[in-house]
């Protein structure tokens, strides 16, 4: 893993012409509620997000590259009740420091990360390197179901296992607020490879 991740080094696994949102920096004072709860602090993602909707997520791969031990996937996080995007993410797992069992969980792809690594008991430690306003790419408000392009909020982190940097995540929230009638992905006829 590179000391300090950036959002290009996890693009960067992805091949070329894949969409980019643009990304401008930000303290985390900056960030507006519910934005800045909902992503300053050192907890995973999936929980945080699940108790903001009030329901569990499930993971959609939408992309996922692999050379030895190292695993990259671009995913979606919808909510399992009504199908909704709530978040993009896009991860680099240095298999070599999980498990057998940890290792296989994340590659199958039916699981959110956060969810695996917590049922699974993985010590473990999030840190926030960064945090990021915003502004969506035509994929990224397809996937969220906007009729036009707006600003949202994300943060780039590693999670370590142990002492060990493991997992390097960029994790983007879909904007609060207005969408589509049918922001899920089959309300837009999507379907993911």
């Amino acid at each position: 893993m590179k000391p300090i991740p950036t959002a290009d080094d996890l693009y960067a696994l992805f091949p070329a012409g894949t969409d980019r949102p643009g990304f401008t920096p930000v303290a985390p004072e900056e960030m507006p509620e519910p934005y800045r709860s909902l992503l300053v602090h050192t907890h995973h993602m999936t929980v945080t997000v699940e108790g903001f909707y009030g329901q569990p997520v499930t993971v959609a791969v939408l992309d996922h590259v692999r050379c030895g031990d190292v695993y990259g996937r671009k995913i979606l996080l919808s909510l399992k009740e009504t199908g909704e995007v709530v978040q993009f993410g896009m991860i680099e797992v240095d298999l070599a420091a999980l498990s057998e069992s940890v290792r296989a969980e994340i590659v199958a792809g039916k699981t959110p990360l956060g969810r695996v690594l917590i049922e699974n008991d993985v010590l473990r430690s999030i840190r926030p390197l960064g945090f990021y306003r915003v502004e969506l790419d035509a994929a990224m408000c397809t996937w969220f179901g906007l009729k036009e392009p707006q600003t949202t909020y994300g943060r780039l982190g590693v999670i370590f296992t142990g002492d060990r940097p493991a997992i390097e995540v960029l994790e983007i929230l879909a904007p609060v607020g207005e969408r589509n009638a049918d922001s899920s992905l089959e309300g837009r006829g999507l379907t993911i490879p």
